[in-house]
């Protein structure tokens, strides 16, 4: 993977973020606000990595584009948890669980993107 695809792949997967949010608030806007606030937030710094990546950022852009998504992995991993745990139990979560287990593969997927691409990213132009 190159330096460009990988720049392209987290403006994508920072686009995803922001819909997935807006998708999460529509399907309940009394009480998903953190979605819609979350994947706006990540989804605009995800595509900000992925601008710099592109740009020519080096280590920095990729430890920071890194630590964010590691975040969001863990979130997603608790949060998903969380969701399937109450669903188990009754409540009306099928949705927002299935949500927020395709936002944890999407991020998942981005961590491996980002170490797949670390040796082009870190290669002098």
């Amino acid at each position: 993977m190159t330096r460009t695809s990988i720049g392209r792949w987290y403006i994508g997967y920072g686009l995803f973020l922001i819909v997935c949010g807006l998708v999460g608030f529509a399907s309940n806007p009394a009480a998903a606000k953190t979605a819609l606030m979350s994947g706006a937030t990540f989804g605009i710094l995800s595509a900000v990595w992925g601008f710099w990546l592109l740009k020519g950022g080096r280590w920095p852009a990729l430890i920071a584009a890194g630590l964010t998504t590691l975040l969001l992995c863990a979130t997603f991993s608790w949060r998903s948890t969380m969701s399937w745990q109450a669903y188990a139990d009754g409540e009306p979560k099928l949705f927002a669980a299935s949500l927020i287990t395709v936002m944890l593969i999407g991020s998942a997927a981005s961590i491996i993107q980002l170490l797949r691409s670390s040796k082009a990213v870190l290669q002098t132009p």
